[in-house]
């Protein structure tokens, strides 16, 4: 029977009579990768929308679930992929995880139609559900505290690498091969990863004995119903029965599920981490700070082609001076939040981008030159690359350092569950004030719709005004219910 390391609460190959030697450059590059390939796909098929529109006859709403069902399964999946990392060893997770979303890849690839494109980007998404929070467990798990910040910073670069690439990067392959290339890069890179997270990650184990099946099913259940709300609301109304009945049955699985979590053993989610001022506050700026993102991103990447007339890899481009702000901006904004704290980079990057993209929305008109664009993208960019980091690391260590699993699913599922809506919202608001009849009446949604995305990140500053200063100290024994 293992025991769980003294110092950590970690059961680790250690314990096991395994590799004792943890190897942080090889974690944080294997690690990085998945994250890469996890955020890559979250954006990827932005720039290939009007292709796809074309190529497969795809509605609004068609398009709108090519990212909302990626999205959907991966905030549902998130903390059962951090829980079952915990129990069955996070090392064997994460490579179940990329064998996973690397056969949903070549899926996406073989699709079609619509249909099938979506069923198998559902899939990919629970791929992505067990790789993403274990991404940042293991370089937790394998760095130590005082180098974690900076760590996790170049994972918040990579991230941003990600989102960075995906617009151009399926913009060239779209116009520069087919839109199934964008699918079909993911197979080779898992295929060579999952051997070398095999030869060269560390197994280690969270400290709860026990899969928390009943939690697991209730907040799966609850994230799944809140979520479709605002995927179907644009088609049905937010008023219909359908919409009205999932936002009202997911707040009851969620209610259910927080009071199972407060008398169970061995919770998934321990409740008190919610009083920790630096956990809550990372988690209420990301949800925040992510439904603006995607669904400005939803927004942009059309804007340049059905708005502009550019061609995808054109409008990818174009992009790139948005979308890689956090790529320059994550890694030293995660560096000096170990010196500064958390709390101000969030609070700037929230405000950031909120004047960024509102500065978008009194500049855009049909024709605009590209040049008159470029500050408000950048601005908006650079607030992304600040929060991207800080609230990883804000949320992860303000727990025990044994259930940083837990809080980095936690965090993340807020994320993407924040841009499921995000995208609703704003594709609902642009429907309304506009639509792709011409130019000009794209301009008028796409105005409407920046507007709502500049504004929501000043609800997340509100609850930025509440993190520590600094990093909150805990103690295991004290914070486990």
């Amino acid at each position: 029977m293992t025991a769980p390391s003294a110092q950590t609460g970690v059961v680790s190959d250690v314990a096991r009579g395994g590799t004792v030697r943890s190897r942080p450059g090889w974690t944080l590059v294997l690690a990085g990768l998945g994250a890469f390939l996890a955020s890559l796909d979250v954006v990827v098929v932005a720039t290939a929308l009007p292709t796809l529109r074309v190529d497969l006859g795809a509605s609004l709403s068609d398009l709108e679930w090519t990212i909302n069902a990626y999205n959907l399964a991966f905030a549902c999946l998130m903390l059962t992929g951090s829980a079952m990392g915990d129990r069955f060893g996070r090392r064997r997770i994460y490579v179940v995880g990329l064998a996973v979303f690397s056969l949903a890849s070549a899926a996406c690839a073989l699709s079609t139609g619509a249909d099938a494109l979506i069923m198998a980007r559902t899939v990919q998404g629970a791929g992505a559900a067990l790789v993403l929070p274990l991404t940042l467990t293991l370089i937790s798990d394998a760095f130590p505290i005082e180098k974690r910040g900076a760590a996790i910073g170049v994972w918040g670069g990579i991230t941003g690498l990600g989102v960075a690439g995906g617009p151009v990067l399926g913009g060239a392959i779209t116009e520069g091969i087919a839109w199934q290339w964008i699918f079909w890069i993911n197979v080779p890179i898992g295929i060579a990863v999952i051997p070398a997270c095999m030869l060269w990650l560390r197994e280690s184990r969270g400290p709860r004995p026990h899969l928390d099946i009943t939690g697991l099913v209730l907040v799966a259940l609850g994230l799944f119903a809140l979520t479709w709300a605002p995927v179907r609301a644009p088609v049905v109304g937010w008023s219909s029965l359908e919409v009205v009945g999932s936002l009202v049955a997911g707040t009851l699985l969620m209610v259910a599920f927080l009071r199972w979590e407060r008398r169970v053993p061995h919770p998934m989610l321990p409740l008190a981490y919610f009083r920790l001022r630096g956990f809550s506050a990372a988690n209420a700026v990301i949800f925040f700070q992510f439904l603006s993102l995607l669904g400005a991103l939803f927004m942009i990447s059309q804007l340049f082609q059905v708005g502009l007339g550019n061609s995808p890899w054109e409008a990818g481009l174009r992009i790139l001076v948005w979308t890689g702000m956090p790529m320059l901006v994550a890694p030293i904004a995660g560096a000096l939040a170990d010196r500064l704290g958390a709390k101000p980079f969030m609070l700037s990057g929230l405000i950031l981008q909120s004047v960024g993209l509102g500065w978008l929305a009194i500049v855009a008109e049909p024709g605009v030159a590209y040049g008159t664009l470029v500050p408000s993208l950048v601005i908006a960019g650079a607030g992304i690359g600040m929060i991207f980091a800080t609230t990883a690391s804000a949320a992860t260590s303000a727990v025990p350092i044994d259930d940083t699993g837990v809080a980095a699913g936690t965090n993340t599922a807020l994320r993407e569950v924040g841009g499921v809506f995000g995208v609703a919202i704003l594709a609902a608001v642009f429907a309304h004030y506009g639509g792709y009849a011409s130019p000009e009446a794209f301009i008028d949604g796409f105005t409407s719709a920046m507007w709502v995305a500049a504004a929501v990140p000043l609800a997340g500053v509100v609850a930025a005004l509440f993190a520590p200063s600094r990093s909150e100290g805990t103690h295991p024994t004290q914070l486990r219910r």
